[in-house]
């Protein structure tokens, strides 16, 4: 995919839009459901979020960087 020919809009909502469905799967797991999407079991989600991050970072926009982690590299306080 071209990230370059979007506008900075479109990619925001595209990027919006994988963190989106990442937290539909965690929502069903955590219902005890399968995911939906499979965002983390599918490494093409992590690579398009990726590269979305990669031109939007190039192009200096602000964004939130998606945490894969669902928590769990987190320290407890």
């Amino acid at each position: 995919m071209e990230y370059g020919a979007f506008t900075d809009a479109s990619l925001k909502m595209m990027y919006e839009a994988v963190r989106g469905a990442l937290k539909a799967d965690d929502a069903f797991e955590a219902n005890g459901e399968e995911p939906k999407f499979r965002v983390r079991a599918t490494a093409e989600w992590k690579r398009h979020a990726g590269n979305l991050e990669t031109e939007m970072l190039r192009r200096g926009l602000q964004i939130d960087i998606i945490d894969w982690t669902g928590g769990q590299g987190e320290l407890p306080l």
